[in-house]
């Protein structure tokens, strides 16, 4: 039987709870324990796939083709493993299942009312995944207690611990303890009103984690313990970190995961392995040398919006012991009198995706760029698509091609809307969602970068490749290089003739993890720290004959 962590948060949102929730799995993984994690969104959405980024940064898809929340990302990219539709439950999913049992006459003619149909919604949710033989579920209840949308979870919450066994289930809160510079003192006073307000809605923490920017003294502990009803040892302090693969290092010096445990009566485990973790950490923090890349995007104002690409950069930065410096460059405020000034600096370019026509000009402009100073370039989604335009319009001599997303009248669609997608009119889990298979170019630099002839990788967008234009594309030096065998799609784009220059239709930054780094963000980085040197060598040519 699986047992249950449930982790909330108080005080203040953006506090951390998914990276304490995946610092806690990676710890009780490392012990030999099979772990996984969920998320719980408060919101009516059914998922954030229509949501703008400026409102939930950005949207994590799973292999099998869910839209999610991105703390799913961490969970992935801390754990090594997939994640799936189930690890990822909002209120509108909950609604609409209750609702749709409903109008089927499910409940046999009675009041359907929030306790106990949607709670029980909840609940059956929420015990899902322990169907799937894991030792431990860790369940993170999204928003902050006291919000009116989290009610129904602290609720249904509050019924497990009744239900279940006392050593099945553990609450596990996550809290701010701020410093006040004019009293010169840490105040508590938050988190005893946020465990309080637990406690009224019925449920009762076993652990608090607390969130601060200095050492929690022992009195601060005794204090916090007393007033909040825990053992002192179950109160946890979570000080700020230089990097957040730094977080389960520190609950483990916390024994964060040893009091879970202990009070889930788990005796059969051993000490953590995390000597490929440690290593990773080594790397991070003394690089032997550094890169600029250049990110561009029009969401820069909002990192989270970038999250899995931000953090698809330390990945292949450690690995290539290389500290990649990402400079967040606007796409609408790139124009051709500006593009040496604000790219001169770089040793690559990324074009991020998005949607709409707003930046899309800039990026253009910006892949002309990597394009002719061979720059090393990568593109993904729409950046590989804004590189399919560019060479379209600067190089076959198509002076008005375009994606009909952003010019449906235009007479050359080198981008074009999928067949497929042509009669839809819902938005929502509408698009190609999840992992679909490419075979690549034997040869190619997608080749290089694979090693192999066949992959699988995430798809998120509706805009396609015209493929009624390859013959151009091949005959002036752009090839595609992998393509899906079912649809035949172009998935991958390259210019052979160039240094480094790929685009993919794929998101190849929602599968690298901290164990398995993604091949194209590493040699990527590679191929920025070669450009670099090269810079170095051409300006100083003593350096050049060492190099020789």
């Amino acid at each position: 039987m699986s047992k249950f962590i449930f982790v909330t948060g108080g005080v203040t949102s953006s506090l951390g709870k998914g990276i304490i929730s995946a610092s806690l799995a990676k710890l009780l993984q490392a012990r030999g324990l099979k772990v996984t994690i969920q998320k719980f969104d408060p919101y009516i959405n059914v998922d954030p796939g229509t949501l703008n980024p400026y409102e939930h940064g950005e949207c994590y898809v799973t292999e099998d083709g869910a839209e999610t929340d991105l703390d799913l990302g961490h969970y992935e990219r801390f754990l090594n493993i997939f994640t799936t539709q189930a690890n990822n439950v909002t209120t509108g999913k909950i609604y609409q299942t209750v609702i749709n049992k409903e109008r089927e006459g499910a409940y046999l003619g009675k009041t359907v009312q929030v306790v106990p149909h949607i709670t029980d919604e909840i609940k059956r949710r929420m015990k899902l995944l322990g169907n799937d033989g894991y030792d431990i579920v860790i369940t993170e209840i999204g928003g902050t207690v006291g919000d009116i949308e989290s009610l129904p979870f602290i609720e249904a919450v509050r019924q497990l611990q009744w239900e279940l066994p006392e050593e099945d289930c553990l609450v596990v809160h996550l809290t701010l303890v701020p410093y006040l510079k004019a009293a010169k003192e840490l105040k508590t006073k938050p988190t005893q009103h946020s465990v309080k307000m637990m406690s009224e809605n019925g449920v009762h923490p076993d652990i608090i984690v607390c969130r601060t920017e200095r050492p929690l003294s022992p009195e601060i502990r005794r204090k916090i313990a007393l007033f909040c009803n825990v053992k002192q040892e179950a109160v946890i302090e979570a000080a700020d970190a230089p990097t957040i693969y730094e977080v389960p290092l520190a609950m483990m010096r916390e024994k964060l995961d040893v009091i879970c445990l202990k009070k889930m009566n788990i005796t059969r485990y051993h000490e953590p392995e995390l000597a490929i973790w440690k290593e990773f950490l080594d790397k991070l923090k003394y690089p032997k040398s550094k890169v600029t890349v250049g990110l561009i995007g029009k969401y820069i104002e909002l990192q989270d919006a970038y999250k899995s690409i931000l953090e698809s950069f330390v990945h292949a930065g450690a690995i290539n012991e290389c500290k990649v410096e990402v400079v967040n460059i606007h796409s609408e405020f790139i124009t051709e009198d500006n593009v040496d000034e604000k790219m001169g600096n770089l040793d690559a370019l990324l074009v991020a995706p998005g949607f709409g026509h707003r930046g899309i000009d800039g990026k253009i402009i910006a892949v002309r760029y990597a394009r002719e100073k061979g720059l090393p370039f990568f593109g993904i989604c729409l950046g590989m698509q804004m590189s399919v335009i560019e060479f379209a319009r600067d190089v076959v001599g198509l002076r008005n091609a375009h994606s009909t997303e952003m010019n449906p009248e235009t007479p050359d669609p080198v981008i074009d809307l999928m067949e497929d997608q042509k009669n839809i009119t819902d938005k929502g889990g509408t698009m190609r969602l999840g992992s679909y298979k490419c075979e690549i170019l034997p040869g190619s630099l997608a080749n290089r970068i694979y090693g192999t002839t066949v992959i699988s990788e995430r798809h998120r967008h509706r805009w396609e490749f015209n493929n009624n234009y390859m013959n151009d594309f091949e005959n002036h030096g752009m090839i595609a290089s992998g393509k899906n065998p079912a649809s035949n799609l172009v998935e991958i784009v390259e210019i052979p003739s160039h240094p480094f220059f790929i685009g993919v239709q794929y998101h190849p930054e929602l599968k690298s993890t901290v164990e398995n780094p993604h091949p194209i963000f590493v040699h990527f980085v590679k191929a920025a720290k070669e450009y670099s040197e090269q810079k170095l060598s051409v300006k100083n040519p003593l350096l050049q004959s060492e190099m020789i």
